[in-house]
């Protein structure tokens, strides 16, 4: 399972069409393990560029800490989960938090 975590300066970037990178985590989700991370920088934001990007490296599911209704819309057109409020945190801290059933959300800091 690939996972795409928006990061700006090595955390979770709370805004996510405004982050510097994505984390890329490959886990095990029955072993609840990260497999590898694979830092990639994303395509300029334009409407519908980062679902479409992430989904042609093969990603399965984005934690982002907010995202527009909008947005959500799109990646779930493309076969992509989405699950947003996850705190300013490592990606790899977020994505073992949410494969452990842990993951602690709070609203949706998007506001668009």
């Amino acid at each position: 399972m690939k996972i795409a975590v928006p990061t700006m300066n090595g955390v979770l970037c709370l805004h996510f069409g405004h982050c510097q990178k994505f984390a890329i985590v490959e886990a095990d989700a029955k072993e609840k393990l990260i497999i590898g991370v694979d830092m990639k920088t994303p395509p300029r934001h334009e409407p519908g560029a980062l679902p479409e990007w992430l989904h042609s490296l093969g990603v399965h599911l984005v934690i982002s800490g907010g995202m527009g209704q909008r947005a959500v819309s799109i990646f779930q057109q493309r076969g992509i989960d989405v699950v947003s409020g996850a705190p300013e945190q490592e990606p790899k801290e977020v994505v073992l938090a949410y494969l452990k059933g842990e993951l602690q959300t709070s609203d949706n800091l998007c506001d668009h």
